[in-house]
């Protein structure tokens, strides 16, 4: 296929903003879906594994754990993966691991080696298909890119309202060793999908400008200069401090009804509230994202998302009964959907296209120590305070301080940049494109690719809008 040079995202290719685009936003809705959902739909087998091999449910917990460890912590193993050999490849490649690993998981006679299989191997071929499809979602939106990561985002509610009763009943029917070997067979759809990402084919370019597109061919497989963009640090740190308290709600509020003894199948409706809730707010989120004058100022929206995440944990912890955990979920839901909406279309108007298979990366890395971290400590204040108040305060402190260092940051840290190339490599291809318009023996004729390129390098690049000081790009 060229790997590098055929899938890397030309910067002489407009994105189509539609056509195939589609086909390829249902390939990453889908991945999403499966990304984000799988991990908690597998807790539908904890009480028949733990019945089998005569465990604890700390223990069982640990799948959904490495499962979401390995979703984030592979980040920059994806990103090299896709800089040396395109999106297509590694996406078909994660969708057999994802498989293998759960149909391999189906015969496993002990929890350490479903730990391997349905936790690490599973996990990787699902990190392997996630990030490539962003990436690729990237280079065939811009103008629609918010609507487009919107819709892709709303996925993972879907896809959990449909597997965890999935998983209820192919564990009343086949047990979970024929629940485990059909869900493998399901998540060969990933490699469907990754079919889908068909790498945008650069234009055909004179005999002059062979030898410079040949040089932008040798890219490093994993760019640390992103981290010379004070936006991508300010993000990088907010994201890592929000993870921290971001996920823990959601894992504790069917315990917290329990726990004003309600009925378990009543406590476990509040997750149908937040992701029926959820299913909606991420494409409208992404719709108000993509209007004409929020989108310049994408990145506080996106820290109003988070403070209103946090604004939620904390009136949640005021909730004595279930009716104030029913608001709390509606509202939750609303929160948390705008905020998955907006992660990675904010990463990516600051890093533009470029960089951004890279940038992923390393922010999936920083989050992943923090995902760690998070709902264990958690758990930890609970034991200790016996209260979940204190739990879903400290939760809000995360989330709201998390939107302040990205508001504050990006207000008196990012300056306006003058219009010029961010990188070397940019610069080396304009200087290089300007001598050779410059040896053309005839000046009455101008390559017709050459002009829509060098129009394209100048007030506004392939997703990236030069003019938005907010986002430091």
């Amino acid at each position: 296929m060229g790997a590098v040079v055929a899938d890397d995202g030309p910067s002489g290719v407009k994105a189509p903003d539609g056509g195939w685009g589609w086909a390829v936003l249902f390939g990453c809705f889908i991945i999403t879906g499966f990304s984000y959902a799988f991990p908690k739909a597998v807790s539908v087998f904890f009480k028949e594994l733990i019945r089998e091999f005569g465990i604890g449910y700390s223990d069982t917990a640990w799948i959904s754990s490495i499962l979401l460890a390995m979703l984030y912590g592979t980040g920059p193993l994806c990103s090299v993966c896709v800089n040396r050999f395109g999106c297509r490849p590694v996406m078909l490649v994660g969708g057999l691991f994802a498989s293998m690993g759960m149909v391999i998981a189906s015969f496993c006679t002990s929890i350490v080696q479903i730990y391997l299989t349905a936790g690490v191997i599973t996990g990787l071929g699902l990190a392997l298909n996630f990030q490539p499809s962003l990436i690729m979602l990237n280079r065939y939106f811009d103008k629609r890119r918010p609507l487009a990561n919107g819709l892709s985002a709303a996925g993972s509610p879907v896809f959990l309202c449909a597997l965890s009763p999935l998983g209820q009943i192919l564990q009343h029917e086949y047990g979970w060793r024929g629940g485990f070997l059909i869900l493998g067979g399901m998540l060969l759809n990933c490699c469907v999908c990754g079919a889908l990402m068909r790498p945008l084919e650069p234009p055909k370019k004179s005999e002059a400008t062979k030898e410079p597109a040949e040089k932008k061919a040798k890219k490093k497989l994993l760019d640390f200069s992103v981290f010379k963009d004070g936006g991508f640090v300010i993000y990088t740190l907010a994201a890592s401090i929000m993870v921290l308290g971001l996920f823990v709600p959601p894992v504790f509020v069917v315990s917290y009804a329990k726990d004003l003894r309600y009925q378990d199948t009543k406590a476990a409706f509040l997750l149908t509230i937040l992701g029926f809730i959820d299913i909606f707010a991420r494409p409208i989120c992404g719709m108000v994202a993509g209007l004409k004058w929020v989108r310049p100022r994408c990145v506080y929206l996106f820290s109003f998302a988070m403070i209103f995440n946090g604004f939620t944990d904390l009136m949640g912890s005021m909730s004595v009964d279930y009716a104030g955990l029913v608001v709390f979920c509606i509202f939750f839901g609303i929160s948390y959907g705008m905020v998955g909406a907006l992660q990675f279309e904010v990463l990516m108007a600051i890093v533009g296209t470029q960089k951004f298979s890279s940038a992923i990366g390393l922010v999936l890395l920083a989050e992943a120590m923090a995902v760690l971290i998070g709902p264990p400590s958690a758990g930890k204040l609970l034991d200790a305070t016996g209260r979940y108040m204190f739990v879903f305060i400290i939760a809000g402190i995360e989330v709201t301080t998390s939107a302040l260092v990205l508001a504050l940051g990006n207000f008196f840290c990012i300056k306006k940049k003058p219009e010029e190339p961010h990188t070397k490599e940019e610069a080396a291809e304009r200087e290089e494109l300007n001598k050779s318009e410059d040896k053309t023996p005839e000046d009455a004729k101008v390559d017709s690719i050459e002009v829509e390129q060098f129009l394209k390098d100048e007030p506004e690049k392939n997703g990236e809008v030069v003019t938005n000081p907010e986002t430091c790009v």
